[in-house]
């Protein structure tokens, strides 16, 4: 899974300045009021923070992963129905969230709003893109319209919103809990999945992760007397994976081949409430930095879960 290593060096590299440069609170007025020197100094700085996170990556995951895959002619494969589409999810999330950090970027530059958006939200996308080329050449992945589809469904979520409301009302989160495997086969199985590691399990580990729309109700209703850091988040996960198609599987060491075919794989949705971080008052740099990185993820909060066997279940925290 080195393309979910490079996905999130990528998008680190762009949110970490990204979210200093928020904890500034330069607004547009304020970059639109510098010289063009430092315009243009300010925009080689960030054209080099884009080279070194996309550029830097590709690189990295090229020579690291694909180098040791057979090549083949560039051609397709229709992954839409593996890991009951959680990966597809993953890559609008990436898709949003680096166009989210870029544009952020581009606009502390001194580039106009609108145009910073749109280069922004394509740059993810494009960056996506590539990643997806490099899998049309290897034989044993393909370039995935679904994985394109999502791309694009990711930039178009944090662009459509900027242009229309210049704000992200309705917020693309994540989050991830340490699930515990019953100890013996499938304990086995879930380490040979998704690793042993705790980051190697966020990563990995599709059901231990869940995807949230967070929506902030006081930026529907400013005249409401809801409170600006409370948001309204639903969400989506999925459980009893242990495989991407079906739960069948032969142990690489033994050659037994195994079929868990009785364990439900199953869709989770979720309601709960979140915080939107970046509403926090705070004059502390530190903090405001810290609160617009985080605020990718959703913020631990008791939760309402039901799957699409018809259970529901409540959940004092959920992470």
């Amino acid at each position: 899974m080195l393309l979910r290593l490079s996905l999130l060096l990528s998008l680190s590299l762009l949110l970490l300045p990204a979210g200093y440069i928020n904890a500034q609170a330069v607004d547009s007025a304020a970059a639109r009021a510098l010289t063009p020197a430092q315009k243009a100094k300010r925009q080689w700085l960030i054209g080099g923070l884009n080279v070194a996170g996309y550029g830097g990556s590709l690189v990295v995951l090229n020579a690291a992963w694909y180098s040791n895959e057979t090549r083949s002619p560039i051609h397709s494969y229709d992954d839409s129905r593996e890991w009951l589409q959680m990966d597809k999810i993953g890559h609008a999330w990436t898709a949003y969230n680096t166009g989210r950090a870029s544009t952020a970027l581009w606009e502390w530059a001194g580039v106009p709003h609108k145009k910073a958006v749109w280069i922004g939200g394509l740059s993810g996308a494009g960056y996506l893109t590539a990643i997806e080329f490099l899998d049309s050449r290897s034989a044993k992945w393909g370039w995935s319209w679904s994985d394109m589809g999502a791309n694009v469904l990711g930039s178009v979520a944090f662009m459509s919103q900027e242009l229309l409301w210049g704000e992200q009302r309705i917020q693309y989160k994540f989050s991830f809990h340490r699930k515990k495997y019953p100890a013996g086969m499938l304990e086995e199985r879930a380490d040979d999945l998704y690793g042993k590691a705790w980051y190697e399990r966020m990563l990995k580990d599709y059901n231990a992760q869940a995807y949230w729309l967070s929506a902030n109700v006081k930026s529907f209703f400013p005249d409401s007397n809801w409170p600006a850091w409370l948001n309204i988040a639903v969400g989506y996960g999925a459980d009893g994976m242990f495989g991407g198609y079906s739960n069948k599987w032969t142990d690489k060491s033994t050659g037994i081949d195994y079929d868990r075919s009785d364990i439900p794989r199953k869709r989770q949705f979720y309601l709960a409430p979140d915080i939107d971080l970046t509403k926090i008052p705070t004059k502390s740099r530190f903090l405001k930095t810290a609160f617009s990185v985080f605020n990718s993820f959703k913020f631990p909060a008791p939760s309402l879960m039901i799957d699409n066997k018809g259970k529901v279940k409540a959940y004092a925290v959920y992470f």
